[in-house]
């Protein structure tokens, strides 16, 4: 049965937290069993560390066991030093729990748990694709008795809202399921998916969950600036379900016209371009045809500490230019063909000719040679003057001071549901 908790005002308190998550895991078929927590990494806001030391109070004497396991995607383990600052857990007095990165590339972690046929994908995905999918998932699950889920919600490029099963697919998945819905979402293309609530990603993300036969509970959450706005519990489509609804209403931002230009900071969180290009995906809806985007990130090195030397092979380039000479790519990973469009944009590729919609610019660390290898912009980051792109959106100029995670749309390109 869901639960949830909505502040009326601001955000909801530690104590309105510790009251919920209290009634929440009261009457759970928990005592003496192993359960095994699935959190985001760093690059997603979310206040772990207080519901690292509420899940301690609540579960840790009536539970055998109680680890946690990083939902990482493809995206580089954390460090111990890393994990430790995320969950506060230096000198807070907290046993220190279990942690477990999730390595999607060691196929020694993963279990094969079924397949989504080739009919099952030709009807979600309308005839786009074809194919038997394997589905593997981490086996390290199979070594506890409860799986749970603490995680936010946000819009998202690839599935319309992240949250609820996107944790365990892609986030504790093997590549063959998480490249091919990758792909799919990039064919829709990321303009009509993100801030979409049911998309045919949705829809194979939940299928492959329902191969998990586990007990699961989902703690998901909304988060507005660093608190939690509402937060709900109950099985990972559920609370998704309500989490979306409410992500939808604090996470997207309106406005009357589309900018020629925008300055999309990327917070310390984003340590890669991989990572970053939640910069672009949150503002494309919003940047007219020929207009600039500029990810300003002086802090970023890396175009991607995972999937670099495929990036600098193949570049950033729009959808068109990967779907009209498949034949060429079909040795490059689909997640990172779907990364390149979402980070390129929108745009055409006609006998021979790429004229992407948006001119995406990096303002990085990362030298001007490669920015031009890999067929983006590139900008020095010291030459950029911030205050030069404040308060100008009558002008068509918009500052965006911490980018990534709130979506912006025009008033008349309002997401489906």
């Amino acid at each position: 049965m869901l639960k949830q908790k909505i502040s009326l005002q601001d955000n909801l308190s530690d104590d309105e937290l510790s009251s919920f998550m209290a009634e929440a895991l009261a009457n759970m078929n928990v005592d003496g069993k192993k359960v095994l927590v699935i959190i985001p990494d760093s690059t997603r806001t979310m206040p772990l560390h207080i519901f690292y030391k509420l899940m301690h109070e609540q579960l840790g004497n009536r539970v055998g066991e109680l680890s946690y396991l990083i939902a990482l995607g493809t995206h580089q383990p954390m460090s111990d030093e890393a994990i430790d600052r995320m969950l506060g857990r230096s000198g807070s007095g907290i046993p220190r729990y279990r942690v477990y990165n999730h390595r999607w590339d060691d196929p020694n972690q993963l279990r094969e748990i079924g397949w989504i046929s080739k009919s099952e994908v030709e009807k979600i995905s309308g005839g786009l694709f074809g194919e038997d999918v394997p589905v593997h998932i981490n086996k390290l699950i199979y070594d506890y008795d409860h799986l749970m889920v603490l995680a936010p919600s946000f819009p998202h490029e690839v599935v319309g809202f992240s949250g609820g099963n996107k944790y365990f697919f892609p986030g504790i998945s093997g590549p063959e399921i998480l490249n091919f819905f990758h792909w799919l979402g990039a064919v829709i293309t990321n303009r009509e998916v993100i801030g979409t609530k049911y998309t045919p990603i949705r829809e194979v993300v939940d299928l492959a969950a329902s191969k998990i036969d586990l007990p699961k509970t989902c703690f998901s959450m909304v988060i507005k600036g660093k608190g939690v706005k509402g937060i709900f519990a109950g099985s990972p489509e559920e609370a998704w379900d309500h989490a979306a609804d409410l992500s939808a209403q604090e996470h997207i931002r309106f406005v009357d016209k589309p900018f020629r230009e925008v300055l999309s900071v990327a917070p310390p969180m984003y340590e890669d371009v991989w990572t970053a290009g939640k910069c672009m995906y949150k503002l494309e809806p919003v940047i007219r045809k020929g207009g600039k985007l500029i990810i300003y990130a002086p802090h970023i090195t890396e175009v991607s500490y995972t999937h670099g030397r495929h990036i600098d092979e193949i570049g950033y380039h729009v959808r068109d230019y990967f779907m009209k000479q498949m034949d060429k790519f079909g040795h490059i990973p689909r997640g990172v063909l779907a990364h390149s469009t979402h980070v390129k944009g929108s745009g055409t590729y006609e006998d021979g000719v790429e004229i992407p919609n948006v001119d995406v610019v990096l303002a990085t660390s990362i030298p001007e040679e490669r920015c031009r290898k890999i067929n983006l912009g590139y900008m020095d980051p010291a030459a950029v003057d911030i205050d030069a792109y404040r308060d100008r959106e009558q002008e068509g100029v918009l500052y965006v001071p911490k980018a990534g995670e709130i979506l912006y749309r025009l008033k008349d390109e309002k997401p489906g549901k």
